[in-house]
């Protein structure tokens, strides 16, 4: 007799119910351009490569519905695309991104085409937010500092 350790990747009703916390208390807001990205990057189906691309189309769309309209300029505080973030996930050190909608890895980028990436865009300094792993485990994601795209004018 065996005993296996099956993955189940929460379903699209437990996926609300892990963000909408998240995003009643503090919300998420997205810069026109930044919704723009995303909706391209779910209509071209640059998702497809990632681990669990029905997840992470999941969770992209669904981040579409509950994000605000962020006023432009942002304030830099807030992860845009072509932002430079520092994050802590659960008990781990630091890491540090460019936040990019590319739908190819490149060293040293964060890609909102995962789920790390759909996390963390629209989030701000010191926000925590559910994130969701490929192995189906839920950790916490907090953004210690971010810093702007260089051509954006901060508010």
């Amino acid at each position: 007799m065996s005993i296996a350790n099956v993955v189940r990747l929460p379903r699209r009703r437990d996926l609300r119910a892990v963000f909408e916390r998240c995003a009643f208390e503090t919300g998420f807001l997205l810069t026109v351009g930044d919704r723009a990205g995303i909706e391209g990057l779910l209509r071209r189906h640059d998702t497809r490569h990632s681990p669990d691309p029905v997840l992470l189309n999941q969770l992209l769309r669904y981040k579409l519905r509950i994000s605000r309209g962020a006023r432009e300029p942002v304030s830099p505080e807030f992860v845009v695309a072509g932002c430079r973030v520092t994050y802590r996930i659960a008990d781990e050190e630091p890491h540090a991104g460019l936040l990019s909608m590319c739908p190819a890895p490149r060293p040293g980028h964060v890609l909102v085409a995962s789920l790390l990436g759909a996390t963390l865009i629209g989030m701000r300094h010191l926000q925590a937010a559910p994130l969701l792993r490929n192995d189906g485990r839920i950790d916490t994601v907090v953004v210690l500092d971010t810093m702007p795209p260089p051509d954006t004018d901060a508010a």
